[in-house]
């Protein structure tokens, strides 16, 4: 994976938020971008990464397919070491992204290498296979986490989620109307990307301010 970091907010940030992209877009995707911004202008230092099959498709012409999740977890690990955080560090990303620091969280989380983990638009199962739960190892996760997703995501709307069984370390923060993106359809729902990325940031900031009191 290498030190390819993306780096916004303040070098001097008490906090740092270390974010992976989710399975089809990259780092650098208006999304990721908008995002990162919104949270570093709530004073956060956010570092963004890439998994290496992402990174390859730089560099080749074929689009490499995402690996199993469960297969990135390694590389997640390696980028927490490679960014060495100084002070409290929130671990996360987008998608998949979010789902590969869920799965490695609470072996970081008891050695007191993070403070917490942020999941945007958390892929509870595939489009259209509500079936296909991957929440299982949320019914016990010990880790505080903030998990921010749009009420009308198709990888897990509202009406799925209220019935699932998380664990008590999970909040949710529902945006209204948002797609896995987060994004709202305005004319429907009277909220812009904007408004609900900086709800997301805001959120993450009162989160973040409780669990590091």
């Amino acid at each position: 994976m290498g030190d390819k970091f993306l780096f916004d907010g303040p070098d001097d940030a008490a906090v740092t938020i270390l974010l992976a992209h989710g399975a089809g877009a990259p780092m650098d995707s208006a999304s990721m971008t908008a995002t990162a911004k919104a949270l570093a202008a709530a004073g956060f230092r956010v570092a963004r990464f890439e998994f290496g099959y992402m990174a390859a498709r730089r560099t080749s012409d074929g689009r490499k397919p995402p690996p199993r999740a469960e297969t990135l977890n390694p590389e997640y690990v390696a980028a927490i070491e490679a960014l060495d955080a100084k002070g409290p560090l929130i671990i996360g990303g987008k998608s998949m992204g979010g789902r590969v620091a869920s799965m490695v969280a609470d072996q970081l989380h008891a050695t007191g290498k993070i403070t917490g983990l942020l999941c945007l638009g958390y892929p509870f199962h595939p489009p259209a296979k509500p079936e296909q739960l991957r929440t299982k190892h949320l019914a016990g996760l010990k880790t505080p986490t903030l998990i921010c997703q749009g009420t009308r995501d198709e990888f897990g709307t509202r009406e799925e989620v209220l019935g699932y069984t998380l664990s008590d370390a999970i909040e949710v923060l529902w945006l209204e109307d948002g797609d896995h993106d987060l994004k709202p359809r305005k004319s429907l729902s009277g909220f812009s990307t904007a408004d609900h990325l900086r709800t997301v940031a805001d959120a993450v900031a009162a989160w973040v301010a409780r669990l590091t009191l």
